[in-house]
Parts: structure tokens; sequence; C-alpha cells
């Protein structure tokens, strides 16, 4: 299993660009390695899912001792997302084996996530100022129950497509919970994404459709990226770099649909 020097590259990159924005490097790195690099698009998610467990579980660490993770949010989330990515990865392991074009379908469900992922990114703060108000009338059962809905469909995206749970899933959990801080919300939005990767990303290691050499090698270069470009942050317009960034995505998104 050898370090590719050029992967790791590529992990500071999307490190550096995770770290300035707090997006998901599902969204960066995923469509990466199948456009740049011409990975598989089985293997570029499976890969990508088992990176991603790595680097959020630092994370969860992090906002674990800082006290910002709210663990009743995130075992609302996994109540929905660990059993649908469970029977998600089912159905895809019964489709490889008998379906045509199944590899075609994942592209173009990652291309969809990619869209969603970017109008999430430029409409999050619009999104939440509209719907806040009639959010926060719910009952907390209600949410409690829309909060494991949303976990089953990031659950079947993530599965699919390795993409969703950051930018998707943080604004609607910003709809969902406009009382709490935004920062417990992240916490909370990264210690869910532990399980749902890890899950999801076992899943596609049991299909053959992860590349270990790959994952070693984008983790030698994304935590120092993800480091450096948390410190960095502060210095760079954010707004900014969500505008560029978004488009990216859309484009990147429509070229894999289209």
């Amino acid at each position: 299993m050898m370090i590719n020097p050029l992967y790791s590259l590529a992990g500071v990159a999307v490190g550096l660009l995770v770290g300035f924005t707090g997006v998901g490097g599902g969204s960066l790195m995923t469509p990466l390695l199948v456009l740049a690099f011409g990975f598989h698009p089985s293997t570029a998610v499976g890969t990508d899912l088992l990176y991603a467990s790595a680097t959020k579980t630092v994370g969860t660490a992090v906002h674990g001792f800082n006290r910002t993770v709210d663990w009743a949010v995130v075992r609302r989330l996994a109540l929905g997302s660990v059993p649908a990515t469970v029977a998600t990865l089912f159905v895809l392991a019964y489709a490889r084996t008998r379906v045509e074009g199944i590899e075609h379908a994942i592209t173009g469900t990652l291309g969809v996530a990619l869209i969603l992922t970017a109008a999430a990114m430029v409409f999050r703060d619009r999104i939440r100022a509209r719907y806040a108000l009639f959010f926060t009338r719910l009952s907390d059962r209600r949410v409690a129950g829309l909060t494991v809905a949303l976990g089953g469909m990031l659950g079947v995206l993530v599965s699919l497509s390795s993409v969703g749970a950051g930018a998707i899933g943080m604004t609607a959990l910003l709809v969902l919970y406009p009382h709490l801080p935004t920062n417990r919300l992240v916490g909370s939005d990264i210690a869910h994404a532990v399980p749902l990767t890890l899950v999801a990303g076992l899943g596609h290691w049991a299909m053959d459709a992860v590349d270990f050499g790959l994952l070693v090698s984008l983790l030698v270069g994304s935590v120092p990226g993800i480091v450096i470009g948390s410190m960095l942050s502060v210095r760079v317009p954010d707004g900014v770099l969500r505008l560029v960034l978004a488009a990216t995505l859309a484009i990147v998104g429509c070229k894999l649909v289209f």
C-alpha cells in the first residue's frame, strides 16, 4: 500500500477548502476523484466514505471536548440514517449484480447531490429565515420525527454518493432547531456523520469498492490541510469562498448529470 504524493496533494487542497468553508469533504473529494483522477464512481464513493469517517471522528472529538454536540439531535438523526444506510447498501449490492447501468445511476445521484449542496450553500440563510418561525411552533415530538426522517434521507443520499451530510444536513438542522446555537448544530452534524459514513463505508468495503492506498494518501494530506485552513479561515472572506465553491459544485454536478 503505497502513498501517492499526488493524491496527498489533493487531500491538502480539499482539507484547506473544508477548513475555510466548513463544507463536507465528500462534496469536493468524490467529484475530484471521478473527474480529475478517473476513479470508478463506486471506488470514489466508498473510499471517500471511510475518509470522511476518519476526519469526522477527529472533528467530533474536538466538538465533544468543547461541549458543542447535542447528542439528542445526533441520536435522532442516527435513528433514521443507520437503518436507511443499511437498507440502501443491500439494495445497491443486489442491483450491482443484476441491473445494468447502476454505475451511471450512482454518477447521476452524485451530480444531483452536488447541485443540491450548492443550492444549500447559497440559500441557507434565506431558507432558515423563511421557515424558522414555523418550525419554532412545532412540538418537540414533531421535530423529533422530522429529524429521524431527515436522517433517513441523508442515509440514502450519502450511501449512494457520499455527499449530503454536510451542507444539506446542516441547512435542514438550522431550520428544524432555530433555538440551538449554530456551533452546537455544526458539532451535532459532524458527530452524526461518523456512524453514517462508517456504516456506509464498511458496506462499500464489503462490496470491494474501497481503495486503501488512496485512502491513506488522502488522509496524509487532508489532516494538515484542514488544520491550516481552519487557522487561516478568519482571514478569508467566507461569503466569497462559499459563492465560488457553490458555483464550482453546481457546474460539476451538472456535468455529472448531463
